[in-house]
C-alpha cells in the first residue's frame, strides 16, 4: 500500500471513529440521561439546561455555545484540529436532535440512566478522541490544559469541569437529587473514557536492592523473560555501595516475581508501583498524544 492510500485509509477510519462515536454519545444523552431528567457535562449539559428554560433544541445550542470556543482553538491548534473536531461537533449536535424525535425510552429511573446513560456517552466520547478530536465544548478546554498539565488524565480534566455545570443545574432547578445522579453518571463515563484512552491493563515497576542482586536479576531474565536494568545506588545511612534492580513488569507476574525474590533474600527491599503506560519491547508501542 502507498502512502497516499495509507493516509487516505487513516483518514477514512477516523471519520468513521468521530461519527459512530458522536452518534452513540448522543444515545446516551437522548434516550438515557434526558428520560430520568439528568444532564450531560460541559457545554452539552449547558445546552440542556438552556433547552428545559427555553425548549430551543439541545443540538442548535451545542453549535451556538461551541463558536467562541472554536476561535480559539482555531488560532491555537490550526485548522487540521478543526477540521476533526467540527466534524464531532456537527455530527454530535445532529444527532441528538436527530435522537430527539425518535420516541424511545429506554429507562426512566434515574440510577440505571446514569450508568448505563454514563457507559454509552463515556463510549462514545472515548471513541471520539482516539482519534485526536473532540466533540467541542469543555472538551476543547480540556485539550487546552493538557497542554499545560501533559499527565493529567484527559477524563480527569474533564470531570473537574463538568462539575461545575453540575452544580449549577443543581442550584437553577432545585433538583439536587437528579444532579447527584450527574455526578455518578459524568464520574462513571470519564472512567469509561480513560478505559478507551489508556486501556484495563496496568503494568508493575519493581525496584529491588537487595545483597543477591546478580541472582535475583539472572532469574528475573531467565525466569520471567523480562529485562532488568541495574542502577548503582549508595545507602545514606550505611554508605555502602548498591544496586537497585529495575523491572517492569505485566501485572500477572508480580506473584511470580514477589516468590521469585523471596527464594533468594527473604531480607530484599523490594519496592512495587503501578504503571499506567509502558513503552518498548514486550509492552506497548509508542504513540505520541495529538
Amino acid at each position: 500500500m502507498n502512502r497516499a492510500a495509507k493516509s487516505g485509509l487513516q483518514t477514512t477510519v477516523r471519520v468513521v471513529k468521530i461519527l459512530f462515536g458522536s452518534a452513540v454519545f448522543a444515545a446516551g444523552i437522548q434516550f438515557f440521561y434526558r428520560p430520568a431528567a439528568l444532564v450531560s457535562g460541559g457545554i452539552t449539559g449547558i445546552a440542556m439546561i438552556i433547552n428545559y428554560l427555553t425548549r430551543a433544541p439541545v443540538g442548535a445550542m451545542m453549535l451556538l455555545l461551541n463558536v467562541p470556543l472554536f476561535i480559539i482553538a482555531l488560532k491555537l491548534y490550526g485548522r487540521k484540529f478543526m477540521a476533526g473536531s467540527l466534524l464531532g461537533l456537527l455530527a454530535s449536535a445532529v444527532f441528538v436532535d436527530l435522537f430527539s424525535l425518535i420516541p424511545v425510552r429506554i429507562t426512566a429511573e434515574p440510577f440505571l440512566a446514569a450508568v448505563y446513560g454514563g457507559i454509552i456517552d463515556g463510549l462514545g466520547l472515548g471513541l471520539v478522541f482516539t482519534t485526536g478530536n473532540t466533540t467541542g465544548g469543555t472538551d476543547v478546554v480540556a485539550k487546552l490544559i493538557r497542554e499545560k498539565f501533559p499527565y493529567v488524565n484527559f477524563g480527569t480534566m474533564i470531570l473537574s469541569l463538568d462539575a461545575v455545570i453540575i452544580g449549577v443545574y443543581a442550584i437553577l432547578f432545585k433538583k439536587y437529587d437528579s444532579a447527584m445522579y450527574t455526578v455518578i453518571a459524568v464520574y462513571v463515563a470519564t472512567r469509561v473514557i480513560d478505559l478507551v484512552l489508556y486501556g484495563t491493563s496496568q503494568s508493575k515497576l519493581c525496584q529491588i536492592i537487595s545483597e543477591y542482586s546478580e541472582e535475583i536479576k539472572c532469574a528475573i531474565v531467565e525466569k520471567l523473560n523480562r529485562g532488568v536494568t541495574v542502577i548503582q545506588g549508595k545507602g545514606a545511612f550505611s554508605g555502602q555501595e548498591k544496586q537497585i534492580l529495575l523491572c517492569v513488569v505485566k501485572r500477572r507476574q508480580i506473584v511470580e516475581i514477589k516468590k521469585l525474590v523471596k527464594t533468594i533474600d527473604m531480607k530484599a527491599f523490594v519496592i512495587v508501583t503501578d504503571t499506567r503506560d509502558v513503552f518498548g519491547e514486550g509492552f506497548g508501542d509508542i504513540a505520541v498524544d495529538k
